[in-house]
């Protein structure tokens, strides 16, 4: 038999789906379709991709039910969930096509200098995404990679996660045939499944970037594969770190209540958030960690992990922080049902956090580390300390004089702030930013959600003392596509 993806029931054990292994001749299908794709993508109009895109995702939505059964079966997210996040994801694909005609991402301007120069942005190519584990719908085949990359004019080949291939192969034939349906270009998706896959997809040497969501070690072994090609490629791996929260000595008086809403967020989907809450600072007069502790026994969270290697995680994860140093303040069984896992808080000092330690680093699931910190400048100390992550908190009173030094440190380790609010959840906007320093991604100046996300796969091109009919569409003097342009330094908005 040949090797394939297996998935299983994470309440049971039991298998849910088996998809087979891609050869590399398929492999190297994919991606031959996705280059014959990408002239005809890169060449139609961001309205004309709109309309594709569009047809995608309201064809996932007529699916929505036998989706969301598909995915429950392999994740175990709950029918709620997920059926929520189909209407997230296709929320997503219909919000980067209109960003997409707005077209600022194409960065197009003009200036009549001597010599006249106008650039503008163009599609990469071919762009390889792994989805993500912890999101089947808003972050795997269709998710934010994808969305935004089709919207910028890229083909696409997805590497099919071993979590839910099930769920991967039927929505990619849905997505698909709606595309098709809708006039799209042919092979602008495709579809690749298994290890070996997805590494011959990094190092084929017409793939052109690569977007990735899951773990550092995934996101660091793809992030080598493609510095090691002969043609060097962008891989915009979003990986996760510890994201840390710090309660001000004013805002430590309601420590009882921000201990339930850390509860809450830390236990959200088993802890399978990569903006999970994952180390709490608080001031050692407010007891944080008895207060976390029983917030925690109180909430009796069941969390059920997506496969068996990261509830296995789990449980390796607390030993290595308890040998790192830290205490367990309280725990919840497992209950010892299939890909079940323990939910933990553990407390550790201030002074045990040091470069190198394993308490400064991640925990997949409803594990957390509560410090509490002698005064604000040792609070400041320990986040200068940290990794980069995606996102942190501050939690501060109306006039709180110990709120701005906080959050600046705050800012030097993530991409997004949060005050007084929690960071699982994450906005599809304008202004939204989903990356951070390393190791939290591979590149801190880009976001994989938000308007921002398009700008992965373009890249700059100037054309100087060019006649306009040799100019492409958004840099010629009627602006056919009728995108927002820069003309001698004056904003020309577009016509979206």
């Amino acid at each position: 038999m040949s090797a394939a993806d297996v998935s299983h029931d994470p309440r049971t054990g039991t298998v849910a789906a088996t998809v087979r292994h891609s050869t590399p001749a398929e492999v190297d299908a994919a991606v031959a379709a996705a280059v014959a794709a990408a002239p005809s993508l890169a060449a139609a109009s961001p309205a004309r991709r709109r309309e594709w895109i569009s047809a995608v995702a309201d064809a996932i939505l007529a699916h929505r039910d036998e989706l969301v059964r598909l995915a429950d079966w392999e994740t175990a997210l709950g029918e709620t969930r997920l059926s929520g996040e189909v209407e997230r994801t296709a929320g997503q694909l219909r919000f980067y096509a209109d960003v997409a005609v707005e077209g600022s991402f194409l960065g197009a301007t003009l200036d009549s200098t001597e010599p006249a120069l106008a650039k503008v942005n163009v599609p990469l190519g071919p762009v390889a995404v792994f989805g993500a584990s912890n999101f089947p719908f808003a972050f795997s085949a269709l998710g934010n990679d994808t969305a935004s990359a089709l919207a910028a004019g890229s083909p696409v080949v997805v590497k099919g996660h071993p979590a839910h291939p099930g769920l991967t192969a039927r929505i990619v034939e849905i997505a698909q045939r709606a595309w098709a349906a809708a006039g799209g270009p042919d092979g602008a998706l495709g579809l690749v499944v298994g290890f070996e896959a997805g590494t011959a997809l990094v190092q084929h040497a017409d793939i052109t970037a690569v977007g990735f969501t899951g773990s550092q070690a995934g996101g660091l072994a793809l992030w080598r594969l493609a510095n090691e090609r002969e043609v060097v490629i962008p891989v915009y791996a979003e990986m996760g770190t510890v994201n840390p929260v710090v309660v001000t000595p004013a805002a430590g008086a309601d420590i009882v209540a921000i201990a339930a809403g850390f509860v809450g967020s830390f236990t959200l989907g088993g802890g399978q958030f990569c903006t999970k809450p994952g180390l709490l600072l608080a001031p050692a007069s407010v007891e944080a960690a008895r207060a976390v502790g029983d917030a925690l026994v109180a909430a009796d969270p069941t969390p059920v992990m997506l496969t068996e290697g990261i509830a296995t995680a789990v449980d390796a994860g607390i030993a290595g922080l308890v040998e790192a140093g830290a205490t367990v303040v309280a725990s919840v069984p497992s209950t010892g049902a299939g890909w079940s896992a323990p939910a933990t808080v553990l407390s550790a000092k201030a002074a045990d956090l040091t470069a190198g330690s394993r308490l400064l680093e991640e925990v997949f699931g409803s594990v957390v580390l509560v410090v509490e910190y002698e005064s604000v400048a040792e609070a400041t100390e320990i986040l200068a300390g940290l990794q980069g992550a995606l996102s942190g908190a501050v939690f501060a009173t109306g006039a709180d004089p110990d709120a701005k030094p906080l959050v600046d440190a705050v800012a030097t380790k993530v991409g997004r702030v949060i005050l007084n609010g929690w960071p699982t959840g994450v906005a599809y906007t304008w202004a939204q930013q989903h990356g951070g320093p390393w190791p939290a991604t591979s590149n801190p100046a880009a976001t994989s959600v938000g308007a921002g996300a398009l700008g992965r796969f373009v890249r700059p091109v100037a054309y100087q003392s060019m006649p306009d009919a040799l100019l492409p569409e958004p840099l010629q003097a009627a602006n056919p596509w009728g995108v927002t342009r820069w003309v001698d330094g004056v904003v020309e908005p577009g016509l979206s």
